[in-house]
């Protein structure tokens, strides 16, 4: 199997120079800065640009990442919907304090989120879960998210089951194991690549009695 030498890593070193990012040009309101930037992402020939690597971290201390999908952001923070009972939500119980990225390569630009996790209201999770397609709906019964299986056959039985279980799209309701997260950011870091690795990076960091403090970061 050929690997990746040295020199062809670094021949795949790219230098940003689209454009930079000062401080008069952010918004007092992080949030609004993001969907700002998310608006751009999403203009661009892009696969989900609402992807995000969700970070967790385990009872030993053992970070993990993953991707999922931004399905909410408002005031109140980042929202993405998932099965309570799997390695995310084992992770978010014990400790709620997790961390986002998003990385839009196209726009030279990587957004780094830290905060924590709380479930969202029962209300929100069954409107969210009732707007997805069908198909997605039986997957959330039919996968006992993150278990071990014996083999892909089984994984495609459950769903079988789930089929007969619920044969009619308009009435598959939604788990009590399953639903969404919403991570409430401490901070915010706006990172806009730029020529020899003199990148710009601006952090929100939220104050005590409201408000955000913005610093600017050395690459």
């Amino acid at each position: 199997m050929k690997t990746l030498s040295p020199e062809a890593l670094a021949a795949l070193r790219q230098e940003y120079a689209q454009r930079g990012l000062r401080r008069a040009e952010l918004d007092p309101d992080p949030s609004v800065q993001f969907r700002a930037w998310l608006d751009e992402a999403a203009a661009q020939p892009l696969i989900e640009p609402n992807a995000m690597v969700l970070s967790t971290v385990d009872a030993d201390g053992q970070p993990w990442s993953r991707t999922v999908l931004l399905k909410v952001c408002d005031e109140r923070g980042f929202s993405f919907f998932t099965n309570y009972l799997g390695a995310k939500g084992t992770h978010l119980a014990r400790e709620p304090r997790a961390a986002l990225t998003f990385w839009w390569g196209a726009l030279e630009r990587q957004v780094n989120i830290t905060g924590v996790v709380a479930p969202v209201s029962r209300e929100e999770s069954e409107a969210y879960f009732s707007s997805r397609p069908a198909a997605s709906r039986l997957g959330a019964w039919a996968s006992a998210q993150s278990e071990i299986l014996a083999d892909r056959e089984a994984l495609e039985r459950s769903f079988a089951e789930a089929r007969a279980r619920f044969p009619d799209d308009d009435a598959i309701p939604c788990p009590e194991f399953w639903g969404g997260y919403r991570l409430a950011p401490r901070t915010i870091e706006f990172w806009q690549g730029r020529r020899s690795r003199l990148h710009d990076r601006f952090r929100y960091t939220r104050e005590p009695l409201g408000g955000w403090k913005i610093e600017r970061l050395a690459p």
